[in-house]
């Protein structure tokens, strides 16, 4: 009767470690994936974070050629400004005339 009994608390210890061993390898499995989607969260963040910094790079040689034409353009003396109604010029007073010497 004994060994019967001692058998049966074998096989209970054996099923305890068992689910124990179980769930621990669950546990890990868990924290495995948790691991694979933080870091495939990371790998969509630098290639988001690389795409914005070639659009930007991009904006900016945009910008660079817009600015070009319009050194290109420039009457000589003066420059242009996008916002004004012409070109400024310092070699003309306000009428548009070359520059009045007062001292005369």
């Amino acid at each position: 009767m004994q060994a019967i009994k001692d058998k049966f608390n074998d096989m209970s210890a054996m099923r305890k470690a068992k689910a124990e061993a179980k769930e621990e390898e669950k546990a890990e499995k868990e924290l495995a994936k948790t691991r694979v989607e933080v870091a495939r969260e990371v790998r969509l963040a630098r290639e988001a974070e690389a795409a914005m910094d070639l659009h930007v790079h991009k904006a900016a040689e945009k910008i660079a050629n817009e600015e070009q034409k319009y050194v290109h353009d420039q009457p000589e003396g003066g420059t242009l400004d996008p916002h004004a109604s012409s070109f400024t010029n310092p070699n003309l007073n306000n009428a548009g005339t070359g520059p009045t010497n007062n001292l005369l």
